[in-house]
């Protein structure tokens, strides 16, 4: 019954972030107009079925077929590397007609390398489009140990950069192969690991792509996905495990102290950081017949803080007031247990472990920081994806857009800003950095871009027109809509560091009526 729940979590897991990367990083397209085609009039120069023949190295093309609901050339490859048995697979999506001349690469979510429906919504816009299982089926990480439980260092770098790289390599020849011409511009799109792909390939692969959106990204990999972990260690510690309930209701309570710090009073926290609500006021409170303890805020405040090691020394950043903290402190059953993250404890199970039979809650304080250094001194050249250093990128000519949701619930945006400042830094400042990569910071919604706060639009327009016009996002629109689709809020976002702010008139549901301003310290 065990093994079948885990299955079905996973499975579930598997749905929502897919669902993710269809909807909040490519879900605004169809609102946004159609690239103009930069080769106006052209057609395929072979039929779909002949590109099986086209020879690429180490590469076997598998099937090449028309899907006419989607009015696509479909085609399956499958990369090698030799001597290492791995099977990376690739999907390539040709528009049958209106090519706009451009390729953009997909990504995935969780250890999910990319899945071939991502392809539908590029091919639908005029791109050319890939995917790729970065050479394992499913989204678990039990690919990170083979048959014989060792470590699957292949399979691991596949998954973390090498995959990706392949799929752009095919894409580009697939699509050269078909209508004669490369791709004049390349992209990346993608969120969550789609997020981490897209920086890896402007940080290892710099000429691969033109333009990079990077949406709440999975970057810090080694470090934030064992640190998810942390919740459940600190309850299991405390022999006090917090229901959903309680959480929700803290989280509510800090969103209700801090809503108006910015003067509006919208049921967003703008400024998290800034948010110093304590969890002790909810002590003795009534919730759901449960009443909330001084260890339930002890939980709470320890969860906002992120590890700690045992000296007190920082290890990593907490979830923000404001995020929904039960999918890293998931509950269940009566008495109530922990339910770990799914992603977490994979990589618990898989990578730091190596035991698919390790039991987590033999876990304490002191082996929690052993392994989490271990995560990061082991996988950090490999999966950590946070070398600031852009210069290739951006002496290639590329443009980043950078992305992330104040309340993410998955992925603290903590870590993103760190790494953005890092950029900065090695970039020659701000505004040299501004010449090509920016972040947005978005209040008030989650990993998914859902929440009380304003989802962001047009961002595909955006880099589009940066790379090809020169025309770099000086902001973007986010838009809140109510069940029925119609647009009830409409709000600015500025790149970091700066901040939208009311201008004092006018409703606050309006864009216009919002001013950049240099956020307090």
């Amino acid at each position: 019954m065990n093994s079948q729940c885990g299955s079905l979590r996973l499975q579930l897991f598997q749905i929502v972030i897919v669902t993710f990367i269809a909807t909040a990083v490519a879900g605004t397209q169809g609102a946004e107009p159609l690239p103009t085609p930069l080769f106006p009039g052209i057609t395929p120069v072979c039929s779909c079925e002949s590109l099986t023949n086209v020879p690429l190295s180490n590469t076997t093309i598998e099937s090449a077929v028309v899907d006419s609901s989607n009015r696509m050339c479909r085609v399956t490859a499958i990369v090698t590397h030799p001597q290492a048995g791995d099977r990376v697979k690739v999907w390539i999506g040709l528009p049958l007609t209106n090519w706009n001349g451009r390729f953009q690469g997909t990504g995935g979510g969780g250890f999910l390398g990319g899945h071939p429906n991502s392809l539908r919504g590029p091919v639908a816009r005029g791109f050319s489009a890939g995917a790729t299982d970065t050479g394992h089926e499913g989204g678990s990480g039990k690919f990170a140990l083979d048959d014989d439980g060792r470590q699957n260092w292949q399979a691991i770098i596949d998954n973390a950069y090498l995959g990706i790289h392949e799929m752009t390599v095919v894409g580009k020849a697939l699509t050269t192969a078909f209508y004669g011409r490369a791709p004049r511009y390349c992209y990346f799109v993608g969120g969550s690991t789609g997020g981490r792909q897209g920086l890896m390939e402007a940080q290892r692969f710099p000429e691969d792509y033109d333009g990079i959106i990077s949406a709440c990204p999975a970057i810090n990999w080694h470090r934030f996905v064992p640190a998810s972990l942390w919740p459940e260690v600190v309850m299991l510690s405390m022999s006090n495990f917090v229901s959903k309930a309680k959480l929700d209701a803290a989280t509510a309570a800090a969103i209700a102290a801090c809503d108006n710090d910015d003067g509006v009073n919208d049921g967003v926290i703008d400024d998290p950081f800034h948010c110093a609500y304590d969890p002790k006021a909810l002590v003795g409170a009534s919730i759901s017949n449960e009443v909330f303890t001084a260890a339930d805020a002890e939980v709470v405040r320890k969860i906002w803080q992120g590890p700690r090691g045992q000296d007190g020394s920082f290890m990593w950043y907490g979830l923000e007031r404001g995020a929904d903290m039960s999918a890293y402190a998931g509950t269940g059953g009566t008495p109530l247990k922990g339910k770990p993250f799914s992603i977490s404890l994979d990589y618990w199970l898989y990578y730091l472990a190596q035991n698919r039979k390790w039991d987590w809650t033999t876990l304490t304080y002191a082996g929690f920081e052993q392994l989490w250094k271990q995560s990061v001194e082991e996988y950090g050249a490999v999966l950590a994806t946070d070398d600031p250093d852009l210069t290739r990128f951006r002496d290639h000519g590329g443009k980043l857009i950078i992305y992330h949701g104040l309340a993410d619930q998955l992925i603290p945006a903590a870590g993103t800003i760190e790494y953005y400042k890092r950029v900065q830094q090695r970039l020659g400042g701000e505004r040299k950095t501004a010449d090509f990569a920016r972040l947005f910071l978005v209040p008030g919604v989650d990993h998914g871009f859902r929440g009380a706060g304003a989802t962001p639009i047009g961002i595909n327009e955006a880099i589009l027109r940066w790379v090809e016009e020169r025309k770099a996002p000086d902001k973007l629109i986010a838009e809140k809509r109510d069940a029925s689709g119609k647009v009830i809020r409409t709000r600015p976002l500025f790149p970091f560091p700066e901040v939208a702010k009311h201008k004092g008139s006018g409703s606050v549901d309006d864009a216009a009526n919002f001013s950049n301003k240099r956020p307090r310290k």
